[in-house]
């Protein structure tokens, strides 16, 4: 290729850019590593569940002081990501102020700090996950096996760690650990989302499951469950408005099940039969399903 088309193409491209343009804030703050925020996550998952996700088999004598390293290992990459997502937030509503990088460095900081505090409830809720689908599936080994292998354990593991982000008021990252989990999984869980304890997904493939979405304890759900809006034509309007539905506890969705709207509610012990699409509240105790085809046979 010659200097004169590379100087062309170069040139043409540019120019899309003046017709197209890229967010301005990124020539001055950077959004967070996508790759890096990944790294993060898994070395979160790790400490979830060590040796699980690194593979390492780890001796009991030591593994407080695995536990130190990894910690270590984390912390000023998750702080670094934490100061890139605020600072980011804070050029979209104008300039920081002189200073405000430092004192967003200092917020990230405490903000590692609470979330690693938190660990040991994230632990208690993700363990309450793994014995749920341990109770519910029949085909399980053992726990093991579902921490090691099972995809709805890994998104609802990565859920729960992106949602105490979130609540730690950490913008950007909590979204980018999500849509990781969906494109490992299939399964779209917004950070937003609020879950009760004993959360089992079955096999889990094109499960999607809304910001304003509100789910109890002891639930279940199974693939292609749909749990979404009614409608979003009022676009940016329906910011900060609860548009998707509550299931309330010990509630089971079978496959294909479409549940919307921020006014409907599941009630507590219902089962959803698979493919039914519900826009409408259910009482408690309700058994909701397609009326069965008439088959003939020759």
């Amino acid at each position: 290729m010659s200097e004169s088309n590379m100087n062309g193409i170069i040139d043409s491209i540019m120019e899309s850019y003046s017709q197209y343009p890229v967010s301005p804030l990124q020539y001055k703050c950077q959004l967070p590593s996508r790759i890096t925020v990944i790294e993060i996550t898994n070395k979160l998952r790790e400490l979830i569940f060590p040796g699980y996700v690194s593979g390492k088999t780890l001796e009991i004598e030591t593994l407080q002081y695995y536990i130190g390293e990894l910690i270590l290992g984390v912390k000023d990459k998750l702080i670094d990501q934490i100061t890139t997502a605020l600072l980011r937030e804070a050029c979209s509503y104008g300039d920081p102020e002189n200073g405000c990088e430092k004192k967003l460095a200092k917020r990230a900081e405490n903000i590692c700090c609470a979330f690693l505090q938190a660990v040991p409830k994230l632990r208690e809720y993700i363990a309450a996950d793994v014995q749920a689908a341990y109770d519910g599936d029949p085909a399980a080994l053992d726990k093991d096996q579902i921490i090691a292998s099972y995809p709805g354990i890994f998104a609802i593991c990565v859920y729960r760690i992106a949602h105490e982000f979130l609540k730690l008021g950490v913008p950007y990252i909590p979204r980018i650990m999500t849509e990781y989990a969906h494109n490992e999984t299939g399964i779209d869980i917004h950070p937003g989302a609020e879950i009760g304890m004993n959360f089992f997904i079955d096999h889990g493939t094109g499960v999607v499951i809304g910001e304003t979405c509100v789910i109890g304890n002891n639930v279940k759900i199974y693939q292609g469950v749909t749990l979404g809006a009614l409608s979003t034509r009022g676009g940016r309007s329906l910011h900060n408005v609860k548009r998707h539905p509550t299931i309330e506890n010990n509630v089971t969705i079978y496959s294909g099940a479409t549940v919307l709207g921020g006014n409907t509610v599941i009630g507590s012990d219902s089962v959803i039969g698979g493919g039914v699409f519900i826009t409408k509240s259910t009482e408690s105790n309700m058994r909701v399903s397609l009326k069965a085809p008439e088959l003939e046979y020759n």
